[in-house]
Formats: structure tokens, C-alpha cells, sequence
């Protein structure tokens, strides 16, 4: 490291890049020390122009941002990323799209491990070798397996309700049919598409430890939610005949879920037909009246 004398010189504009950009991705100071095994003092004075770092240092920051080691000397606003195929982008249909997801190495490393050998059944070691990595550098991620849990639901749910919530709000607010049926439709979307991930959101909710679990339950529970409503209100409308409409409401979603456990791409059936299908088995058991 070098010290940066000039307002004009390289090191303050990066250092106000890796500012801009720590914010825009809502990464603490201190988390982002974390990641870098840097002190919080030895950022500020990087973000603050008064140190400037080795290129390998900076290629090891946008890593740690999400960004491209281009971005840190780019003009412009920085713009926060995202993962492909999720957040606001899903309206007009685009909810029936699945790129794939961002994940950093770790994460991606992660999600492997956990799929093969459930989140008890590997070690931070494993996921390590998954990522082709030193348990060291995992460290530079996150601060533990556990860590890496979180952020996998945190993916999940967020891209989940996302997609459920463009699905029904696409359809006209009094037709509770169609509102029910995108929400079905889109939930079995996801599991099939989403397979990996779903298959964690639903096999590993007892693994999440302390206030993780309650807010990984709370979002649950919001999607469910958003179909007992349509459920219930199609009953008070005499447009379902079901006389239990949370037990139907909690059985369509069971049904939708359960599409992840086993659901082979490598099948005959396309997602979009089983979506389908999976609609007209929702209608009935809510008995729907045409």
C-alpha cells in the first residue's frame, strides 16, 4: 500500500468507487473489512483516497462487492447488482423466466454441498473443495457455514415472493380465479425451475439457527398467506365451494412445494406443463365453480 496525496489522483477516485459502491450494495464497513482480513481504519482510508492498493487487493474488493474490477475505476453512478432474474424486473410475464441466478463462488459452492449431502452432512472443508478453494478464502464470503444457509433462503424467498407477487398482481384485482391460478402457477414454476435451491428452502428450514429461523418463517408465511386470501375471498364471492379454505389453501401450496423434491429435468415433462396441470388440481381442491 502507498499513500495518496492529490484530489485528483487514481486512489481517490477508487477509493470513492469503493465507497459508492460498498453503500449501493448495502455492505457495512466493517463487513466488508471482514471479508478482505483488512482492519475497518485500513478501508476508511482506502474509501477516503489516503491509501491506495495493490491491483491483486483491488480484484480481491469488487469480488467482495459483487462487481467487476472495472467497475472500481468506472465513471457514473454504481448500480447496485442483483441476481438475474429476480427483484423488480418481473412484471409483464417475465416472472415465467429463469436465468440463472448470480452466486458468488461460496454460495454457489454451498448450495452443491447442501444438495448432495444436507447442511449437516458437509463441512466447510467440503464446500471448500466444492469451490476449488482454501477454507480461508470461504472466510473472505462468510463468517460461517451457517452464514451461507442464510443467504441461500435470503436468495430463495426473496426471489420466490417476487415472482408470486408479479404473478397475481398481473391479473385484475376482482378476478380471484386468475390472481389464485398465476400464484399456482408460479410457485410450481419455481420449483421445478428453481429445483436446487427450493429443494434446500424446503429440506433445511430445522438447520437455520436463532432470529434466521423466525425470519425465514415469517417470509413462509407471507407467501402462504397471499393464497389463503385469494382462497377465502373466492369463497365469500360463492366462487370456490370448499368448506375448509385454509386447509385447501395450505394443501395447494404443500403441492406446489413438494415439486422440488422430485421433479427431474432430464424428464419428459416440461415445467410449464406440469404448472399447468398442477392449476387445474388447485381448482379442484379448492372447488372451484365454473
Amino acid at each position: 500500500m502507498s499513500v495518496a496525496t492529490s484530489s485528483n489522483s487514481p486512489g481517490v477516485h477508487i477509493g470513492a468507487r469503493v465507497r459508492e459502491i460498498r453503500m449501493s450494495t448495502g455492505v457495512s464497513l466493517r463487513e466488508l473489512a471482514r471479508r478482505l482480513a483488512l482492519s475497518p481504519a485500513t478501508i476508511t482510508a482506502l474509501e477516503k483516497g489516503r491509501t491506495t492498493m495493490s491491483v491483486d487487493r483491488l480484484h480481491e474488493i469488487a469480488t467482495a462487492l459483487g462487481v467487476s474490477p472495472a467497475d472500481l475505476f468506472a465513471t457514473g453512478s454504481a448500480v447496485s447488482p442483483s441476481p438475474r432474474g429476480t427483484g423488480d424486473d418481473l412484471a409483464d410475464g417475465n416472472w415465467r423466466e429463469f436465468a440463472d441466478i448470480e452466486m458468488d463462488v461460496a454460495l454457489r459452492a454451498a448450495l452443491a454441498c447442501i444438495v448432495r449431502k444436507g447442511y449437516h452432512g458437509c463441512s466447510i472443508r467440503d464446500i471448500a473443495e466444492e469451490a476449488n478453494s482454501s477454507v480461508s478464502a470461504l472466510y473472505h464470503y462468510y463468517p460461517s457455514k451457517q452464514a451461507m444457509l442464510v443467504a441461500l433462503f435470503e436468495l430463495t424467498m426473496t426471489d420466490l415472493l417476487h415472482r408470486a407477487k408479479a404473478a397475481r398482481d398481473e391479473c385484475d384485482p376482482s378476478d380471484h380465479v386468475a390472481r389464485f391460478s398465476r400464484l399456482v402457477e408460479s410457485l410450481t414454476l419455481y420449483h421445478s425451475y428453481r429445483k436446487e435451491l427450493a429443494f434446500v428452502g424446503t429440506s433445511e428450514m430445522r438447520s437455520l439457527e436463532g432470529s434466521s429461523h423466525s425470519d425465514i418463517a415469517s417470509k413462509r408465511i407471507s407467501l402462504q398467506r397471499m393464497v389463503d386470501l385469494e382462497v377465502q375471498t373466492g369463497v365469500d364471492l360463492g366462487l370456490f365451494a370448499t368448506d375448509r379454505p385454509h386447509d385447501a389453501a395450505r394443501a395447494v401450496v404443500n403441492m406446489c412445494v413438494s415439486v422440488a423434491q422430485w421433479y427431474n429435468p432430464s424428464g419428459d415433462e416440461q415445467p410449464e406443463e406440469i404448472a399447468a396441470a398442477y392449476v387445474r388440481f388447485a381448482l379442484d381442491l379448492v372447488a372451484h365453480r365454473a
